[in-house]
């Protein structure tokens, strides 16, 4: 058994793709047209590291209780750790793409982090090998 998916509620599809291809480096495993439960049209966009792994569905925000969730999926904690080989490189990048870094790099029992906000308000960890 392994995990192959989890859900992040995004305002935009293609807002959202642009960030994780662009800026994270993750791949578009599937972007194609679906239709929700009572029939109105939506996309399948799942995402994933380069090298595999879980994946992210990214859902656009249907109504005012998922848009409300945009950002805040797990009440203002950091959601997701994104760990990384060459942490100086994927630090850098974040930088030049604008990302909101929340507070100084630290260095943890675990690895270097840096606490950074994804456009839609979710916390990252980015955390080296």
């Amino acid at each position: 058994m392994h995990l192959d998916l989890v859900t992040i509620v995004v305002p935009d599809y293609d807002e959202a793709v642009a960030f994780f291809r662009d800026v994270l480096g993750f791949v578009v495993a599937e972007d194609v047209p679906a239709t929700t439960n009572d029939g109105r049209p939506k996309r399948w966009v799942v995402i994933r590291p380069p090298d595999g792994g879980t994946g992210f569905l990214l859902a656009r925000a249907d109504g005012p209780a998922q848009t409300a969730r945009v950002g805040d999926q797990t009440g203002g904690r950091v959601t997701f750790f994104l760990r990384v080989d060459d942490f100086p490189a994927a630090y850098e990048k974040l930088v030049a793409a604008g990302v909101e870094l929340v507070g100084p790099v630290r260095e943890e029992s675990y690895g270097t982090l840096q606490v950074f906000r994804d456009p839609f308000g979710n916390l990252w960890d980015l955390l080296s090998g």
